[in-house]
Formats: structure tokens, sequence, C-alpha cells
């Protein structure tokens, strides 16, 4: 598992609107490099202002490098493309589906993490996609902004993201290279890999600043860390678990965790997407909330909009903020990122903005009335929990 560093400035920024408002005035103020990971960039509404500094930065001789998913994002429209290309912008879109799409299980291993650093001096990390918050992609115009959270750092943190970012981006040059049987190419771009340093990052004094981390998971050797470090702060846990999670289909390891969590006298408290977005998830997930209420655990499921935040506090000190939701497609096919903080002031500002939502735009289950929900109902949602597990098996995964 990775280890805590001091030395952190950590800004905890909500929704989309304040995301871009910093990332934009970074991307103004770079003066060397620029690199952006997201699953969904759509340059619609406010996400053209970051399309545009992207192409400003380039302009003005920014080194920056833009990575797409095939999924979230399988194209750019008509003329950005040629805009990006003439400003001088590295760009590429990971893994596109191709012709046969999500029928092979292969292509559901998905870049879902949100990152970015500028100039080796900052880093953003969470669960915000370059994507408009009162516009949904399938719903149209939305009547209150999407509910998520992203994570602006300083210090030592900083030099492991721009690490973890440009391993991804050479190793993806190199199979693009081999693709196309440039193999020539393909050793440059190992070359480079392997000698480029990272940009030296500035951080606080030592001892100074919060703790944290950054926690990984992809399919080579950071295969269960997510889990793991959510399995071993909820066993942890003496008083309080708030857990907010727009796609959460937890494993049975997990589940006994919060269960028994609550059995022990912590309060656990649940909050989830109340808004139909997909199938699967929407259905899928009301089926393990029998287990779960009847174990203490109390589930509040968000109103005002679409909830799209994979966050969580224990205990007022533990907090985290991050891409990966709790079900099989984060936990075990998607490359993921999440900052794990241990200060109390970080958690105590999310735990502020948590309580708010719970409290004003959230409503709690009622266990009797969720038990007599109608037959029909009950059916649904079993179908879609085993059509999910149906699904997971043929990846040849276990959950």
């Amino acid at each position: 598992m990775p280890e805590y560093t001091a030395g952190h400035q950590l800004s905890l920024l909500q929704g989309a609107q304040a995301f871009f408002d910093a990332l934009v005035a970074d991307i103004d103020a770079a003066t060397h490099e620029v690199r952006l990971e997201t699953y969904i960039f759509q340059v619609y509404g406010s996400g053209e202002r970051v399309a545009q500094a992207l192409v400003h930065a380039a302009q003005r001789g920014v080194q920056v490098y833009l990575v797409m998913d095939g999924v979230g994002t399988p194209g750019l429209p008509e003329s950005w493309p040629q805009r990006f290309d003439a400003a001088g912008v590295h760009w590429l879109i990971f893994a596109p589906l191709g012709t046969f799409g999500l029928l092979l299980p292969s292509r559901w291993r998905r870049l879902h993490r949100k990152l970015c650093v500028v100039d080796g001096k900052l880093a953003y990390c969470g669960g915000i996609n370059i994507l408009d918050d009162w516009w949904d992609p399938h719903y149209g115009p939305l009547e209150a902004p999407r509910f998520d959270f992203m994570v602006r750092i300083t210090g030592p943190l900083v030099r492991e993201v721009h690490a973890t970012m440009a391993q991804f981006w050479w190793r993806r040059q190199m199979v693009r290279s081999a693709q196309q049987v440039d193999w020539a190419g393909a050793w440059q771009a190992l070359q480079q890999a392997v000698h480029e340093e990272p940009i030296p990052s500035q951080s606080p004094a030592k001892g100074r600043g919060a703790l944290a981390q950054l926690v990984l998971r992809d399919n080579v050797r950071f295969r269960a860390r997510i889990e793991r470090t959510y399995s071993q702060a909820l066993g942890e846990a003496r008083k309080d678990i708030i857990l907010a999670n727009a796609y959460f289909l937890p494993s049975r390891k997990i589940r006994r965790s919060l269960v028994s969590a609550a059995q022990r006298g912590v309060r656990v408290r649940l909050l989830l997407q109340g808004r139909y977005d997909y199938f699967m998830s929407y259905h899928g997930t009301r089926a393990l909330y029998g287990y779960l209420l009847a174990g203490g655990v109390e589930i509040y499921e968000y109103q005002s909009s679409f909830l799209h935040a994979k966050v969580a506090v224990v205990d007022g000190h533990w907090a985290t903020v991050g891409s990966s939701n709790i079900d099989p497609l984060s936990l075990l096919l998607a490359r993921e990122a999440n900052v794990v903080v241990n200060d109390a002031a970080f958690a105590g500002t999310l735990s502020t903005a948590l309580e708010q939502a719970l409290a004003h735009h959230a409503v709690r289950l009622d266990t009797h009335q969720h038990a007599q929900r109608s037959l029909g109902q009950k059916l649904l949602d079993r179908v879609a929990l085993l059509v999910m597990h149906a699904l997971l098996l043929l990846t040849g995964k276990r959950y």
C-alpha cells in the first residue's frame, strides 16, 4: 500500500464551475507543460473554456498533452482536431471502440481517471470530467449542476501524479508506433519513457501541510489497491462514515465492512444516486439495499441533480476524493485515481459539503417502504444485478 507524505496544500473544489475556473487560470499561467487526462472531454458550454485554454497554452509554446477515453469521448467536434493540431496540442483518444465496440470484454478496460499537472508545480485529481455541469449528454439540460468534487494539490504528490501521467502517455505512444510497424519510433518512445525525468515540484517545508497519498488502480501493478484502501478505512472506523458514490455496487467484502461498522456503533451514511441514469446501475444497486438497511446502514438518495461524486469521510480525519466508483467496472477493470488524505481540516470541509447535501438535497430511504416495493420493481432490481454479475464473468473476474 502507498504511504502518506506530508507537506501538501489541498483545495477542495465542488462542481465543474469551480474546477474549470481554477484549472483555466492555472493553464493560462503555465510556462512549460500541461498534462490532462479525462474520461469525457466535451467541447460544449463551459467545457469549451478548457479546450480554448489548452489551445492558447500550446500556441505560446507550452507542451500540452491531452488524453481522452474512447468510450467517454468517441470523437471531438469536427473543427477541434484541426484546431488542436494547428496549435501543437498533443492529443490522443485511448482505446477507441472500433468495429465491435463494447461487444469485446477487453474493451471494457477504460481510462476513467481525471488528472492534470501544470508545470510540475500543481496537480488536480477527482471525479469531474471536462463536461458542462448543467448539461448531460443523454438527458440534455439539467435543473441543477452535478454533485461532484476535485482536489487541487501542491506538494510532493505532484511529482507522483506527473510521473504517472508521463509514463502512461509514452506507453500509448509505444503502442501506436508498434501498431504502425514503426519500430524505430517505438524504440525512441521507450527511451524517452525510461529517461524522462519528472519536472521538479515545489512543496512546502517538510512536516507542514496535509498528509496525502495517490492511490491508483490499473491492470498491472495496482489491481486491487483502491478497494483495499476503502476496506481498511471502513474497518478502522470508530465514529462516523459518510460515503457518496455515483455508481455503487460494492463487493461482498465492502458490504460486510459497512454493516460491521454500523453494528459496532459507527454511524454509516451512504449518499447515492437518486435519479435514473443507467438501467444496470440504478436497479442493480437497489437489489443490495435490503441487506445494508437491515444491518443499520443509512441510505440517502440524491435528488437535486445527477450525483457523480466518488468521495468519503471517515471519523473526521480520513478522506478520499477521486474517480473510482465502488462497483466492479471501477474496482476491477478501469484505470482510476484517488487522492487519500489524513487531515482534519480537509476532511471537515468535505464533510460539511456532504452534510449539506444529505440535509437539503437527498431523501433518506425508509426500510419498510423499500421492503414493500412492488414485485415488478424487485424483479427488475434482481435481474439487473444478475446481468451485471454475468457480464463480469465474461472478463474472468470475480467480485
